[in-house]
């Protein structure tokens, strides 16, 4: 076996933006594996930061589609996590929440692609408008940020793995 086929290394080069979906429910015992993962992402002091809504109500699904402008594909899809942060759960939480929760998205996304799901993630939090529409169809609490939404599903979509490296991105020793 190559290293490239190492299952871990599979499903981060294997983890691609999917945007189509078949219309079979995700399993329970696979969003509660996505959530496991997602809280197995490293924070900073242990401090946990994040909360993670589960969401595969038709209309709410619906509803979030329609308030994200790059959203429609949950129209299809049967499943979102919504990635939240709380940054007054403690110092490191006020000051790490987003890369925190950054790693428990990156967590869920790769889980899914290693679980046969595809998967998106949608851009929230630096969008206020988006934000505040989240906090009003999922009666996010104010004192809550949000992150992001993992779309989730079925893919009905395939796409090559990732290869190589962005030429210009690697730096040895510095600059």
């Amino acid at each position: 076996m190559s290293m490239r086929e190492h299952a871990a290394v599979a499903a981060i080069l294997g983890r691609r933006s999917i945007r189509k979906y078949t219309s079979q429910p995700v399993e329970r015992e696979k969003i509660d594996l996505l959530l496991e993962c997602a809280c197995a992402a490293p924070t900073a002091a242990g401090s946990r930061p994040w909360h993670f809504v589960v969401v595969d109500d038709r209309a709410k699904l619906d509803a979030l589609a329609g308030a994200h402008p790059y959203g429609k594909m949950l129209f299809r899809a049967p499943l979102a996590i919504v990635v939240c942060g709380e940054p007054e759960k403690n110092e490191f939480a006020r000051i790490y929440w987003e890369e925190d929760c950054s790693a428990a998205m990156e967590n869920i996304l790769v889980a899914a692609k290693a679980l046969d799901l595809g998967s998106v993630w949608l851009g929230v939090h630096h969008s206020p408008e988006r934000e505040q529409a989240l906090r009003l169809i999922l009666g996010i609490p104010g004192a809550i940020s949000v992150l992001g939404i993992a779309v989730l599903g079925y893919p009905d979509e395939v796409k090559e793995p990732h290869e190589g490296i962005d030429e210009g991105a690697a730096h040895w020793n510095g600059w």
